[in-house]
């Protein structure tokens, strides 16, 4: 070790040709797993989009169907966002490792200031790999994984299903037969679309909630990084 720096007792060192070849592969091997979290990612998001399809089509297809099927895909699409914010929870752990070694690593050795040992970015990545965890948590996932994706599918779903209400196939007189349209089986209109603006609502909410989350959470770093 070449020595110690003065606000961490770490032993200050260099790694040498072999470790240098070990972390390339390491960082390799994270590559190829954050890759493959990936590809799991946007097959959720392809089911999500093709269901949607399927039920517009059926929800249009003739001036006699029902809309039951944008109420059902909707009710899917969360199913598929459940999955999806799991799955990202994996995907961030790969991620962040690689970008830890991308910034402190392979930043570094770019510039020509080599790779130090110097206690921080090399033990939190020790430390993450003998004691793994999540770096998100599921709430936060799953808004993450609503304003990047599932947000538009569900707005298209909404629009379509007012639009099925409202103008297919001719437009409603009134608000009463709005409410007849929405109506399913024994389940008055008047119900089916408060259940609507509550579900729609609360994704809304969660993704705003989560987006205040993570603004919080990004100022609370930079203060401790000015500290």
């Amino acid at each position: 070790m070449d020595g110690t720096s003065k606000d961490n007792p770490t032993p200050v060192g260099t790694f040498d040709s072999a470790e240098m070849g070990a972390l390339a592969h390491l960082y390799r091997g994270e590559v190829y797993r954050s890759t493959l979290w990936r590809t799991r990612l946007d097959q959720t998001t392809n089911w999500a989009v093709v269901t949607t399809g399927l039920a517009l089509s059926l929800t249009f297809s003739g001036p006699d169907a029902s809309p039951l099927p944008l109420i059902l895909v909707g009710l899917l699409v969360i199913v598929f966002l459940l999955f999806e914010a799991r799955r990202y929870r994996y995907f961030n752990v790969w991620r962040a490792r690689c970008r830890l070694m991308e910034t402190d690593m392979y930043g570094p050795m770019l510039r020509g200031e080599g790779v130090a040992m110097d206690g921080k970015w090399n033990s939190l990545l020790a430390n993450d790999y003998a004691s793994p965890r999540f770096h998100i948590s599921y709430i936060r996932a799953v808004g993450r994984r609503l304003r990047k994706n599932y947000a538009y599918i569900l707005a298209v779903q909404a629009v379509a299903y007012y639009g099925k209400l409202a103008i297919h196939p001719t437009a409603v007189s009134g608000w009463g037969e709005f409410l007849g349209r929405a109506a399913i089986g024994p389940i008055p209109g008047i119900l089916v679309v408060l259940a609507g603006v509550v579900f729609h609502g609360t994704w809304i909410f969660i993704a705003l909630y989560t987006l205040s989350i993570e603004r919080r959470t990004r100022k609370g770093r930079k203060l401790i990084a000015i500290a």
